[in-house]
């Protein structure tokens, strides 16, 4: 193995792993180095589609992907080797190397760890061996005492990599020196003498009025604080769980609200980053919508994707959303559904494999039939639109790349009074409109550019840009040469 390894791990979920391991990755980027990312275990239904290792369509969690991006490399299995997407509370299909494994879905935690382990682990040295720095991120905590003869995603990769570890807290929750002291105490010792530095995330204030508190931290633990990080909501990075983590309705740029865009957050909502293009616009007011009153007044609906589309159709009737979604589209207002999303506006779903859980009867403002199949169809496309009418003709003829992740087949009933909007760069149908309904199986709508000028009058940032601000922002806030120095050798 040549490579240095730099490890993120967190007190908790959502302490900021995520955003941290990315910026480290432009940041060390910068420095002329060959960086590659590393989860060796994402639990998310955010996902994005790269080349698998036979050059076919694969998928890997998103966080990875952006992870690759920030790096300057492009996105590759190995760097996330499993991947599990949660169908309900209990169960969760799982993906390796960015392929369904369904022949490990029912087998129980511990004895499908000891299976996945040596394949996440051989795709992080393989990876160590091709790069001069492998920054890896952490799941959860690595101090689940109950989970550590089975955690391979930590305390696995973490010895396995030889790693100088980072341990991050969100102090905006509180009890933060508690987690780190906690946490540090709980890992194994020889994991523990892996930690190099602790990180306190999403400070509001003076960070000298935390005095004492870091200095007598690293008194009981001999574990320095090498950076407070301050509150940064704007970052330009998609959450990885952003509807856990976020309020229902919140304005997220400056500005009087112009354009307010309701977004189902049903339970199982996947691919939710694809909408966080939306939130650096002026005047867009971004609600994830969970009660009716949250579509009161709304200027555009959106059905995001679903990882259970049936299920999450079924909780969207018995929370009262579904009589609100028809009569905005009844008034002539505009309604988008991405993939599951629009499966769930066509008249009819069908599971004959039982891949979705069952068939069910969709909201009928599409002409449409969806036919669950066996496979998953895992593309990256180039597709263009078709002429549109009403609030969509500004997308009338313009190109847009994105990807799909689906096992639905959607077609027009017979002589339907439907047209087709979208098209792949085969000629497919992958979109259809009626009046100002939408739907498209293509993902990453507002990842372009000229979709958001046309409809909005404005782009966001470019990605690289974001990147580019993610290192300046640890770059002002680590302890000076802090960064280089966790990879060098002890």
């Amino acid at each position: 193995m040549t490579a240095r390894a730099v490890m993120v791990l967190g007190t908790t979920s959502h302490a900021g792993k995520s955003w941290l391991a990315t910026a480290l990755c432009r940041w060390y980027a910068r420095q002329g180095l060959k960086v590659a990312p590393f989860k060796a275990q994402n639990m998310s239904n955010n996902a994005r589609v790269v080349p698998g290792p036979d050059g076919m369509g694969a998928e890997i969690g998103s966080a990875q992907y952006f992870q690759a991006l920030a790096a300057r490399r492009d996105p590759d299995v190995r760097m996330n080797p499993v991947l599990l997407k949660p169908e309900r509370d209990t169960a969760s299909q799982v993906i390796v190397l960015g392929r369904v494994r369904a022949d490990l879905a029912d087998v129980p935690w511990h004895r499908r760890s000891a299976l996945l382990a040596p394949l996440a682990l051989d795709a992080l040295r393989t990876l160590q061996d091709e790069n001069d720095i492998v920054i890896i991120e952490g799941a959860g905590s690595p101090a689940e005492i109950n989970l550590q003869a089975s955690d391979y995603v930590n305390l696995g990769a973490a010895r396995a990599s030889t790693a100088t570890a980072l341990l991050v807290a969100d102090i905006d929750r509180g009890g933060a020196f508690a987690h780190l002291y906690g946490t540090h105490r709980l890992l194994p010792d020889d994991v523990r003498g892996q930690l190099r530095g602790f990180v306190l995330n999403r400070f509001r204030g003076d960070p000298a009025l935390l005095a004492p508190g870091p200095a007598q931290l690293e008194a009981l633990t001999g574990v320095p604080t090498l950076a407070v990080l301050p509150m940064w909501r704007e970052h330009g990075l998609p959450e990885e769980d952003g509807v856990a983590v976020e309020t229902v309705s919140r304005i997220c740029a400056a500005g009087p609200v112009a354009h307010r865009i309701a977004i189902v957050a049903y339970p199982r909502i996947s691919n939710l980053d694809e909408f966080q293009p939306l939130r650096q616009l002026r005047g867009v007011q971004l609600i994830w919508a969970r009660r009716p009153q949250d579509l009161d007044s709304a200027d555009l609906i959106i059905l995001p994707g679903s990882k259970h589309t049936v299920a999450d159709l079924a909780w969207l009737r018995e929370h009262g959303l579904a009589a609100p979604i028809a009569a905005h589209a009844a008034r002539g207002a505009p309604l988008l559904g991405v993939c599951g999303g629009l499966q769930m506006l066509g008249v009819s779903l069908h599971d004959p494999h039982g891949v979705d859980g069952g068939s069910a009867t969709g909201l009928g403002l599409l002409p449409l039939e969806t036919r669950f199949a066996a496979d998953k169809l895992l593309a990256r496309s180039e597709a263009c639109f078709d002429s549109l009418d009403g609030a969509w003709r500004p997308w009338s003829g313009l190109a847009a790349g994105g990807y799909e992740i689906r096992h639905g087949r959607t077609a027009a009933q017979p002589d339907a009074p439907v047209q087709i909007a979208l098209r792949n760069a085969h000629g497919e149908p992958i979109g259809w409109q009626r009046g100002n309904v939408l739907g498209a199986y293509l993902h990453g709508l507002f990842e372009a550019p000229a979709l958001l000028e046309t409809l909005f009058g404005e782009t966001p940032r470019p990605l690289d840009a974001v990147f580019d601000g993610l290192a300046d922002f640890i770059d002002q806030h680590f302890q000076p040469g802090a960064l280089r120095r966790l990879i060098e050798p002890r």
